[in-house]
């Protein structure tokens, strides 16, 4: 499983993965400008790394995210969002038209749910959310 996830992030790389990691890089760094707004460039850093090499990994949200990632979400979603969601149609539109690119259009577009709304969100290894969720049925992955 493991060489799979492997070749599969590397197509990834090559034909997605590197522009997506390109936006919420850009969205990040605008994100620093201001003070208040470092913890979207985290969250948006947080999701270039991800966007990178997806296969294998997914996010579940967090136990302790509330009404403050719901509000953030909110303001991300205006400020970031809705920019890198239509990076992710965008880019996954090209990738539809290949048989090879089906998987990795799907993919992309599975992505947008966590470019809308990072915030109360963590990412980890597909072993350990299936692990969670199957304890608390509370988790909901992209994978």
């Amino acid at each position: 499983m493991k060489l799979i996830n492997l070749i599969l992030n590397l197509l990834w790389l090559i034909f997605c993965g590197i522009w997506m990691a390109l936006a919420y890089t850009v969205a990040a760094l605008i994100c620093f400008v201001l003070i208040i707004t470092i913890p979207f460039g985290i969250a948006a850093l947080r999701n270039a790394v991800f966007v990178l090499w997806p296969f294998g990994r997914t996010t579940v949200e967090k136990a302790d995210a509330g009404t403050p990632s719901l509000i953030g979400n909110v303001i991300w979603i205006i400020v970031a969002g809705w920019w890198l969601t239509i990076g992710h149609i965008l880019t996954s539109i090209p990738l539809f038209l290949s048989i090879i690119g089906i998987p990795f259009g799907w993919a992309n577009l599975k992505l947008i749910p966590m470019a809308l709304m990072p915030l109360g969100r963590e990412i980890v290894s597909t072993d350990q959310a299936f692990g969670a969720r199957s304890g608390s049925g509370s988790g909901s992955g992209s994978w």
